[in-house]
């Protein structure tokens, strides 16, 4: 059942990014030949209005089809008889409405479970946060000039920063202090640790606070897959610590069957948890100025607009291309890493 809940949710988020482009192209007036679910042969297919919506075999994936890279078809509705500008918008679509799901299920979520305000429940004994006077009730408000909402960001800021000291600035009674920290080392897990403690429950959030806090949530959820990607290209994580569909679908999986038991609500939001963080992920990486991909297409669309005349088609088709083979053989490679996970 997990497997098969985790595919649901994959394929809308898919469907989602899809329904971008779609939106943005029917709204510019660009004829859609196919708007599909899934990748490889079509199990099933209907045409409406001159669109064939079709679901293939192999569930991941999507496509909306506009007949984009026909650069000799610029007949009136074709997607390259439109304007840069419009083009531009329908292939940037895809990508925004990714965040605009993501901050829609953020909203519902915080709505149901509160937000984790970046307020002290104490201090430990012995650690940098204790020697600099902190105490419970403080509010960060910043880490190294870099404003924070969400205890969590706290907590990732010290994991992917272990050893380093950092500029904390927080509040007390209406008054702001800035003071420095130098994590010290756990003699028992070796980790580093400024000697905060967070919230030991989640703040409850009203109409307003939980659109607010949503936001807030989106844009650490984008913080984060942009510091990973930062961390991936220091060489701090590599090709075998990411996940494709199909590890991503065993983790849904795993964490069906540890929340089953604790009823269809917890489950509920334990998936939308990770539904925000995949659509907020997809959303950055297409936009990504990797050739194949959306931010890619941007690209080439974005110098049309500066040079006023288009890249020549056929050096765009081969960058294209080489990126499309190189994201095929990295996807072979992660999803062979994922299975080996799995035996």
């Amino acid at each position: 059942m997990g497997i098969v809940l985790a595919i649901i949710v994959f394929s809308f988020i898919v469907i989602f990014h899809e329904l971008g482009h779609f939106t943005l192209a029917k709204l510019n007036g660009i004829q859609v030949d196919e708007f599909c679910l899934g990748l490889g042969p079509t199990i099933f297919g209907k045409e409406i209005k001159g669109t064939k919506f079709s679901l293939k075999l192999l569930p991941f994936g999507g496509a909306c089809m506009m007949g984009e890279d026909d650069a000799e078809n610029l007949a009136e509705g074709s997607f390259n008889s439109k304007s840069v500008w419009a083009r531009i918008s329908v292939i940037a679509a895809g990508p925004v409405f990714n965040f605009i799901l993501a901050f829609i299920m953020a909203v519902i979520l915080v709505g149901f479970v509160g937000y984790d305000k970046p307020v002290l429940s104490g201090v430990t004994e012995g650690y940098a946060a204790e020697e600099a006077g902190m105490q419970e009730g403080d509010e960060l408000l910043k880490i190294n000039n870099s404003r924070i909402h969400l205890w969590r960001e706290v907590s990732i800021y010290n994991a992917m920063h272990q050893g380093e000291s950092a500029e904390i600035t927080y509040r007390r009674d209406g008054e702001t202090y800035t003071v420095t920290l130098t994590p010290k080392q756990d003699e028992d897990t070796g980790y580093y640790y400024y000697g905060v403690k967070g919230p030991t429950a989640q703040t409850k959030a009203n109409a307003i606070t939980a659109v607010q806090y949503g936001w807030y949530n989106l844009e650490y959820m984008v913080k984060y897959t942009i510091q990973c990607l930062k961390m991936m290209v220091r060489g701090q994580v590599g090709i075998k610590d990411m996940s494709g569909p199909v590890g991503v679908v065993d983790m849904m999986d795993t964490t069906y069957k540890e929340s089953s038991s604790m009823g269809a609500g917890v489950v509920a939001l334990n998936f939308l948890s990770i539904a925000i963080l995949l659509s907020a992920n997809l959303g950055v990486m297409n936009l990504l100025p990797i050739p194949a991909l959306d931010g890619g297409r941007l690209v080439f669309l974005l110098i049309e607009a500066v040079r006023r005349k288009r890249v020549p088609p056929e050096k765009e088709g081969m960058v294209h291309f080489a990126g499309l083979v190189a994201l095929m053989v990295l996807m072979v490679v992660i999803m062979y890493n994922d299975i080996l996970k799995l035996l």
